[in-house]
């Protein structure tokens, strides 16, 4: 609750929306490891020796296929976390769901080091997933249950940039630990580890959830697709899957994109690790842009409502897509490609952690926000390997990012007539 005396937020909000930000910004930092080492550790993984040899004997092909392969595997962990501790959370509580996520993707994600063979890498990867995709789903019902309605414009935003805090954190790792064994950077996805201690410690669980806990149980997932539920289910299924099939291809091959300009592969061949620095210097770029762009998401929505602020973020991202990467990257357009991209495809997301959770009952809140913004990762692997055909035999990993650009169009059908919170959540 909110001090009356002050108005200020109280010590226990301060902690759990605290505690969500970390978890949000941990599961940027292990998702987005792997994309800034996936083609070095992958062709390491193919090659028959670590030799210059033997690495140069592994055919591009077959690097791009295992590494959208794993890309894949990743996304469907991570839907089907959201859908798996989406029902802990209503079950056994938030801040216990989210302590035992944040675990999982911790643990799984430093046992990536040890992979020898690629499919060990996909294993690790899709169990590190779960725990990712379950902690969206208990941090954001953590912050909605917690803060008032008058703080969630700005904390839907704060949260959600902890995200791009994560991944910068994980560009940042790549670049120092470049001149090493790319498998090393997966050891520094254990540190999130250390932080349920403190979780488990200090973050209470919600009292309304906890109030209704003891009323009843948890209604069957089947609610979901029950009267009064299942439109906005679907609806909110849709949208997310559109929004994120198409945010994963950008991120994905964005540093692809950077490193396959001929400058910096001129670059790369004179001085190693050219192109690693170049790629998270793009990445580093587009990330701050993003974390303006979630603020911006999230006031056009008190201002203009969700379905206006979606409208106006997914043309902007559709703009951006099919005009930034119809053509190659030089040096003079990468900036401005990727980060045009990253602040209206990235900064839709703003939105999500305060829209989604309240269009749920409290028994099912965690359930459905996992399961209907997870649920959009199965699509996305689709198109992750889509993405890897595309990148191998038509057009480079540009032509990626531009086809999939074209699910924005019914993406914005589907904003024109996405369910609307109660009123009292989008002040």
């Amino acid at each position: 609750m909110i001090d009356a005396g002050t108005g200020r937020i109280t010590p226990t909000q301060w902690r759990a929306l605290l505690a969500a930000w970390l978890g949000w910004a941990f599961d940027g930092l292990d998702g987005y490891l792997y994309v800034m080492v996936a083609k070095k550790f992958v062709r390491q993984l193919l090659a028959d020796g670590n030799s210059p040899e033997a690495l140069a004997a592994v055919p591009a092909s077959s690097v791009d296929e295992k590494a959208g392969i794993i890309q894949a595997a990743f996304l469907v962990g991570w839907a089907l976390g959201g859908a798996i501790f989406g029902r802990l959370g209503d079950r056994f509580g938030r801040a216990r769901t989210l302590t035992l996520t944040i675990l999982t993707y911790a643990v799984f994600t430093g046992l990536a080091c040890f992979a020898t063979e690629w499919w060990h890498l996909l294993v690790f990867r899709f169990i590190a997933a779960l725990g990712i995709g379950g902690e969206w789903a208990a941090g954001c019902s953590l912050v909605s249950e917690t803060l008032p309605a008058r703080h969630k414009t700005w904390a839907s935003a704060a949260l959600q940039s902890g995200y791009m805090v994560g991944c910068i954190l994980a560009v940042l790792t790549s670049r120092w630990m470049s001149q090493f064994d790319p498998r090393w950077v997966f050891i520094v996805g254990v540190l999130p580890a250390f932080v349920v201690l403190w979780i488990r410690k200090a973050v209470p669980e919600p009292e309304g959830w906890a109030a209704a806990a003891r009323e009843q149980k948890p209604p069957p997932m089947s609610a979901l697709f029950g009267p009064g539920l299942a439109k906005t289910t679907l609806m909110l299924t849709a949208l997310t899957s559109i929004a994120l099939t198409t945010v994963w291809a950008f991120l994905f091959y964005m540093p692809q994109v950077a490193a396959a300009i001929p400058e910096v592969a001129a670059a790369e061949a004179a001085r190693k690790g050219a192109a690693v620095e170049f790629a998270a210097n793009v990445s580093i770029a587009f990330f701050v842009v993003n974390i303006v762009g979630n603020f911006a998401g999230t006031y056009l929505a008190k201002w203009l409502g969700y379905r206006a602020s979606f409208t106006i973020m997914i043309l902007g991202a559709m703009a951006s897509f099919l005009i930034g990467f119809y053509n190659p990257a030089t040096k003079g357009s990468v900036y401005w490609m990727a980060c045009s991209a990253a602040f209206f495809s990235l900064g839709l997301f703003g939105m999500f952690p305060m829209y989604i959770p309240p269009l749920f009952p409290v028994l099912v809140r965690t359930l459905g926000a996992g399961f209907t913004y997870n649920a959009g990762r199965l699509f996305s692997g689709v198109g992750a390997l889509c993405g890897a055909w595309i990148t191998a035999h038509a057009g480079g990993p540009h032509k990626a990012i531009f086809w999939v650009g074209l699910l924005y169009i019914p993406g914005l059908i589907v904003a024109l007539k996405c369910p609307l919170p109660p009123r009292e959540e989008t002040r």
